[in-house]
């Protein structure tokens, strides 16, 4: 089931070749699905909503009645344990808070204010699952934000409902308001706003292939976090690790989708001859089977290398979603991890961990984004607004030199409007 490589025969590149994903096929697609949102609002979200996810809505806002009522089903020890991650996840995040600045010099005063978005709206996808620990990893961030009005669009089952989980954790992290709708639609309503939904400033988010291309589509309309991709696992393991741990994790991420990458790098052969063992007697027994072989078959791969730092430079040239350390002297490794959305360290930090309780934001950059983006967090619902005010003292100091700049680039006007005031 797993190929197992060594470091020589294959790149970086070749083996993460299957996350080059093409919006192409579906973007003409998305665009009708957004024209049609956008002229007639509420009207093509119905049309759309029963055509894709087989489900006849007349009203997309869940009420608070159907919220209260899936908490009270969702029982006592669930919303318990709903409370606890998002404790940890308030936690976490509480320490990315800014605080405004200014400077003052030469009679000078510049300053930065950080100011939240007024409406943020958060995508949490359906299809082969469903995620309530998306809904606390997005909405939580945002309130800590300041965002005055969190909304949330999320698909409807065939019948109408929500399942009682999400709407749980809507009420636990306090969304606003929840909507039954899904897919592009959902993120074009979100974008240009309908009679029931409303226009936000920043869409949130992971999705599928349509809705990643709605985000992209839509982006300038309405901000958004990232266009996030497949799933994605990297595990670095040494001899020390248990192969069947490292074989549950491969999984738990090849269990997402059918196109999510699952990549061990272990310096050990006989590591690596025991952990692809192991995979095929988990995968036997695995519930979602079919998902996880699919994945594996296409997309999984374990690489043979000369030693655990050669392995850090290869998961580094890939820049996974997800990386796991599950080697010896873990922590003191970790300053050589230079690209990657979150990283797991020592043998009993399963990327689950992740998912659910330790607070830091799953919603991560895929598909080798993480050398240049990062995490959702409470920056993606915060903008930055900037202001100087200079004196009569201080604009006369600097007029000439402001002068002479401003001509140097042919804008006269520029000068003028500095010399106006410094004459006075």
């Amino acid at each position: 089931m797993l190929k197992i490589l060594k470091a020589a025969e294959i790149s970086a590149k070749e083996l993460v070749s299957a996350r080059d994903m093409s919006y192409a096929d579906v973007e003409n697609d998305v665009k009708a699905v957004i024209a049609a949102v956008k002229a007639r609002g509420d009207e093509a979200l119905k049309e759309y909503t029963l055509k894709f996810d087989k489900a006849d809505i007349s009203e997309f806002r869940v009420s608070d009645e159907e919220i209260g009522a899936a908490a009270e089903r969702a029982g006592e020890d669930y919303i318990r344990i709903l409370k606890r991650a998002a404790g940890n996840i308030e936690r976490f995040h509480s320490a990315q808070l800014r605080r405004d600045f200014s400077l003052d010099y030469d009679g000078i005063k510049v300053g930065q204010r950080f100011i939240p978005v007024l409406k943020a709206g958060l995508y949490v996808p359906g299809g082969t699952a469903r995620y309530p620990s998306s809904v606390l990893m997005n909405a939580i961030p945002a309130r800590l934000a300041g965002v005055k009005t969190v909304v949330m669009c999320t698909p409807p089952s065939p019948d109408g409902t929500v399942p009682d989980g999400i709407l749980a954790a809507a009420s636990v992290a306090k969304v606003d308001a929840v909507f039954k709708v899904g897919g592009a639609q959902a993120i074009a309503a979100l974008a240009y706003g309908t009679k029931s939904i409303p226009k936000v400033d920043k869409i949130v988010g992971p999705g599928n292939v349509f809705v990643a291309t709605a985000k992209k589509l839509v982006q300038g309309t309405a901000g958004i976090d990232m266009i996030a991709g497949p799933s994605e696992i990297l595990v670095i393991a040494d001899k020390y690790a248990d192969p069947d741990w490292v074989a549950a994790d491969l999984l738990s991420q090849a269990e997402h989708d059918k196109l999510a990458t699952a990549i061990l790098l272990t310096d050990d052969e006989a590591f690596a001859v025991n952990c692809a063992e192991a995979v095929g007697r988990r995968l036997e027994k695995l519930p979602r089977r079919e998902i996880a072989e699919a994945s594996l078959s296409a997309n999984g791969k374990i690489v043979v290398t000369e030693d655990i730092l050669s392995a850090i430079r290869l998961a580094n040239e890939i820049a996974p979603e997800h990386l796991e350390l599950a080697v010896k002297n873990a922590e003191a490794l970790l300053s050589e991890v230079k690209n990657a959305g979150s990283v797991f360290v020592g043998y009993y930090t399963p990327e689950a961990t992740g998912d659910y309780m330790a607070g830091a934001n799953h919603t991560l950059p895929t598909g080798g984004t993480a050398r240049f983006s990062s995490p959702l967090g409470v920056d993606d619902f915060i903008k930055k607004s900037q202001y100087i005010r200079f004196t009569p003292e201080s604009l006369s100091d600097y007029a000439s030199d402001i002068a002479a700049f401003a001509r140097s680039e042919g804008l006269d006007a520029h000068a003028f409007s500095v010399e106006a005031r410094a004459r006075r």
